[in-house]
């Protein structure tokens, strides 16, 4: 069976979140905690994931990457403390 591919949820130190993809989050997560991932979390360091998901394919884990990098802060801060009440009322479209 093939790794899988894995989005993860980053909290920086200022905060922040940092929304990306990997097959291998724990190397990832120490790149990112070197400097050596993104400029984004260089500064922002240390980083502490906070949250994962798999998928079986890259395409998957992409389109879903995406999708969280789209979200409000606090959308995805109700996904990364499993408060899915508060992501079905944060996702309600306003009229």
């Amino acid at each position: 069976m093939s790794t899988p591919y894995s989005v993860y949820i980053l909290r920086c130190r200022d905060g922040t979140y940092y929304v990306g993809s990997t097959r291998d989050v724990a190397e990832r997560l120490a790149r990112h905690n070197e400097g050596r991932a993104a400029t984004y979390t260089a500064i922002r360091r240390p980083v502490v994931l906070v949250y994962s998901e798999d998928h079986s394919d890259q395409l998957a884990a992409i389109r879903r990457e995406r999708q969280l990098k789209g979200w409000s802060h606090a959308k995805r801060d109700a996904l990364v403390r499993g408060d899915y009440e508060k992501l079905k009322e944060l996702s309600r479209r306003r009229t």
